[in-house]
């Protein structure tokens, strides 16, 4: 039976791993980064500002920054929309993510 796998000839390419909060986890290419905490059954990966209430993926699609992460330092991104790489350091976000900007 022809599946369109065979069609193309094509094979995915070998996973690689990002680090989560100190946690290696693997990741394919081309996933997005909630893709691969998800993969991994992690739900939650950022605290809101007021309240501290968990948050991780809601609409999917970068609309409402639910999602937010730091990524090699870089906080709020949204881990829907960013592609995980080798080697990636993602870490929870806590509220806006510049606590070392806090007055």
């Amino acid at each position: 039976m022809r599946s369109p796998r065979s069609l193309v000839g094509g094979s995915p390419a070998a996973p690689h791993e990002i680090t989560f909060d100190g946690r290696e986890l693997p990741a394919l290419p081309g996933q997005s980064i909630a893709a691969v905490l998800w993969g991994a059954g992690i739900l939650a990966w950022r605290t809101t500002r007021e309240g501290g209430a968990p948050r991780g993926a809601f609409c999917g699609i970068g609309s409402c920054f639910d999602c937010l992460v730091t990524v090699n330092g870089r906080p709020n991104q949204r881990a829907c929309l960013v592609p995980a790489r080798p080697g990636d350091t993602v870490t929870t976000q806590e509220g806006t993510g510049r606590a070392d900007l806090a007055v």
